[in-house]
């Protein structure tokens, strides 16, 4: 099965030469990627690609563009933040109609970040949808729900120990 996502990579210091990260990214395995270079030290990688699960997917795109990119850190896997408008653009409906099911329903996941620009998982804005009947492809949600784990495990990393005990009895 074909699965879309993305990676987005902050560059190993001096690592600048686009043609050189090209062919290494090739090199790699990574021809399955567009590849975008918008913000200097920076490279974004929009995967199709091919695999037994999403898990195998993103996993494998990761460690091949790892590969390619020598001291570089992953910093965001994607789609996994999202706003209403982003949401309603992937599902194909009005970003009205997506901000009716989020103003008019107490069910609605809890966004990520709120304020004025509220982001979201969108793996847990997809099962609320999913559940409601709304028609998802099996393969967006696998990957966002995969793209959630591998950034929530990422961060996680960073976290002191005795802070995140103290925490997990919050939610206990």
């Amino acid at each position: 099965m074909e699965y879309e996502f993305n990676l987005k990579f902050k560059l190993a210091s001096g690592d600048n030469d686009h043609d050189a990260i090209m062919q290494r990214l090739g090199e790699a395995g990574c021809t399955d990627a567009l590849v975008g270079f918008g913000v200097p030290g920076y490279v974004g990688l929009d995967f199709v690609r091919e695999a037994s699960s999403a898990e195998d997917a993103i996993v494998s795109a990761a460690r091949d563009a790892q590969a390619a990119l020598p001291g570089s850190q992953l910093v965001e896997t994607g789609p996994d933040f999202v706003g209403l408008t982003d949401v309603a653009d992937l599902l194909e409906m009005s970003r009205q109609n997506m901000r009716k099911l989020f103003v008019g329903n107490e069910a609605f996941p809890a966004p990520v970040h709120g304020g004025t620009s509220s982001v979201w998982h969108l793996a847990h804005v997809l099962v609320f949808l999913k559940e409601r009947k709304y028609e998802i492809t099996p393969a967006v949600l696998d990957v966002a729900v995969t793209t959630m784990h591998v950034n929530l495990s990422k961060e996680k990393t960073l976290m002191d120990r005795k802070l995140e005990e103290r925490v997990q009895r919050l939610f206990a």
